[in-house]
């Protein structure tokens, strides 16, 4: 991942309700959800829920698929990984580090 791709992903995501949305489809998995299930879910409204749905889409971080008359959403867990990595490409100064708990160990 390219330094602009990842500030795009963390632009997508440093609003609440992308965020919410976003961790609602990594929680459903390959399965995903459809915008109605989804606004369900995050107790929003559709109109508002499809602009920041475009949102993640446009930063790469959800894909979406037509299943007959509905859209179905997933996170696009290959650029997660891939923005995970970026984030921690220096970590510990290059060395390997563990991660245990919430404390990084190099």
């Amino acid at each position: 991942m390219k330094e602009p791709d990842a500030i795009r992903a963390l632009a997508a995501l440093a609003q609440g309700t992308r965020l919410q949305a976003f961790r609602a489809l990594v929680v459903a998995g390959p399965a995903g959800l459809n915008p109605t299930e989804l606004a369900f879910h995050l107790d929003v409204p559709a109109p508002t829920l499809s602009f920041h749905l475009k949102e993640l889409l446009h930063a790469g971080l959800v894909t979406q698929e037509r299943d007959g008359r509905n859209l179905i959403y997933r996170a696009a867990f290959d650029e997660m990984n891939a923005l995970m990595d970026f984030m921690t490409a220096h970590c510990c100064q290059g060395a390997a580090c563990a991660v245990k708990g919430r404390k990084v160990k190099c």
